[in-house]
């Protein structure tokens, strides 16, 4: 494996890739949505703001990407078996594996206040569409959550192909943010589909804490957490309890500000403790 400065250099970065591509795609639907169907599935403030927020948060991965490279560079070099990825069968575990710390991750982010404080973020916009894809915490290197798949690389895949199928499932899920609720027939079973993900989004009750999966849905079945949209009230969005804004640094911090006041106010290391570690 080549020395750290060359691994970093040699990364591929596809989310990078991917934005100018998503901009066009946002543009498209909020053009199709406002003119063509006369619907309110798009703010334009909104969307601006998200846009904002996400140039926000590619700044951060530049200024923070060695940070989260050198754990994965670390363990693999005390990697317990060199896995070649040169068949589709180590693709297919590194994928799967990829999937199933990805789900854990992700629900992680909703169950534990300091993982939510960067998460909140995506979960902010008050219309579900495109541009909500990208409304990305700027904080995740911070709050150490890409430690969740230095497991991988220590059992022996390469960090690269761990970030690069990281990569593509996010650019998957950006889709999944479409405004039109589509759905994938009996596919439905094993992959996160636009339908699945509208649920994981809502604020209603029934939908809180649901359908965490990145690509495939198959680990919230297995798990629990799977849920279907309630077929008595409508999908709400936003974040319960919180004032929207349209302010990029409000919108990428406000949480970090809350998380801060209650833990300054609690009594006892113990209930600070709590505050850091419990559910939101």
């Amino acid at each position: 494996m080549p020395d750290l400065p060359a691994f970093l250099s040699s990364t591929p970065k596809p989310l990078f890739a991917f934005f100018p591509i998503a901009l066009v795609f946002i543009a498209v639907e909020l053009i199709y949505v406002k003119l063509a169907l006369h619907r309110d599935d798009h703010d334009a403030k909104e969307t601006v703001a998200s846009i904002g927020v996400a140039v926000g948060d590619l700044t951060t991965r530049i200024l923070t990407g060695s940070i989260v490279a050198i754990p994965l560079y670390v363990s693999y070099q005390r990697r317990l078996f060199d896995i070649p990825l040169n068949t589709v069968w180590s693709w297919i575990v590194l994928f799967i594996g990829v999937e199933f710390f990805y789900y854990w991750f992700h629900r992680a982010s909703h169950r534990i206040r300091w993982f939510w404080a960067t998460h909140a973020v995506h979960h902010s916009a008050t219309r579900f569409n495109l541009s909500a894809a990208v409304r990305l915490g700027w904080t995740g290197t911070m709050s150490g959550a890409f430690l969740f798949f230095v497991p991988l690389a220590f059992v022996g895949f390469h960090p690269v192909s761990i970030g690069l199928v990281l990569g593509l499932g996010l650019i998957y899920q950006f889709f999944l943010h479409t405004a039109f609720p589509i759905g994938l027939g009996p596919l439905e079973w094993i992959l996160n589909t636009p339908t699945h993900h509208r649920v994981h989004h809502a604020s209603n009750e029934s939908c809180l804490d649901k359908n965490y999966g990145s690509i495939l849905i198959v680990f919230d079945r297995m798990f629990g957490t799977f849920a279907k949209a309630p077929e008595t009230e409508p999908l709400k969005f936003g974040l319960k309890g919180r004032e929207p804004s349209n302010n990029p640094f409000r919108i990428a911090l406000s949480e970090w500000r809350f998380l801060w006041q209650d833990f300054r106010r609690a009594p006892s290391l113990r209930r600070k403790l709590s505050v850091l570690f419990g559910s939101p």
